[in-house]
């Protein structure tokens, strides 16, 4: 990610910082609902607070983000901790991305988060680098244990995780909140090695390509 920084240090005095809780509980319920492009206007009504106060804290829609989601990822980083030390990356990373994909289906706001890139919020640096090491793990020794194909990339995956996780908040409205469990076991069955598989097709992307394809992806239409 690029650009710069947007943490804002929270008020220190007293009907300052109430105004600053009342934001930041506000746009967590929001964004939860209609997703990291919901209307800043629709947060300061629902905190009991003007557009002038709103932006008064917070100058930009990044600054925000980060304060309502700052201390809520840290659950995936604490499930990629326990994953690492795992003794059957197979099993790690099955349980892995399922506590993953139990996080994207929380609420749309989070899901936003994780599946693109967007700039300048901090919280998100820390989790994505430490989801990608994760994978880097797990892939690396899953084919050290034979059970993780040998020609699938880290990019492979998180580019694949990336494109299903946006799929959440449709498929859940369409049919059930845990839907998401049958492709992600389909996913993970393409991940498996076995012998008769083909070589995938064309070249992986590289770290460069993958950052480019989660910017457009979270483009609106």
């Amino acid at each position: 990610m690029t650009g710069g920084s947007h943490r804002v240090t929270p008020p220190r005095r007293r009907d300052a910082r109430r105004n600053w809780d009342l934001l930041v509980g506000a746009a967590r319920e929001v964004f939860a609902e209609q997703g990291l492009e919901a209307p800043l206007d629709v947060i300061a009504r629902r905190a009991g607070v003007g557009n002038a106060t709103l932006y008064r804290n917070f100058p930009t829609r990044a600054a925000l983000v980060d304060a309502a989601f700052h201390d809520l990822l840290t659950g995936t980083m604490a499930a990629g901790e326990q994953a690492r030390t795992a003794p059957d990356a197979w099993a790690a990373l099955n349980e892995y991305l399922r506590a993953v994909f139990v996080t994207l289906a929380a609420d749309r706001g989070t899901n936003d988060l994780m599946t693109t890139r967007l700039e300048g919020v901090e919280a998100l640096r820390a989790v994505h680098a430490h989801n990608r090491e994760t994978m880097d793990v797990l892939l690396g020794r899953g084919r050290d244990q034979g059970t993780v194909r040998a020609d699938v990339t880290t990019e492979d995956v998180l580019f694949a995780l990336a494109a299903l996780g946006r799929a959440i908040p449709a498929l859940s409205t369409a049919t059930t909140p845990d839907a998401w469990r049958r492709p992600l076991a389909l996913f993970l069955d393409g991940l498996r090695a076995a012998p008769a598989a083909p070589p995938l097709p064309g070249a992986a992307l590289t770290a460069d390509q993958l950052d480019r394809s989660l910017h457009e992806l979270g483009r609106k239409p």
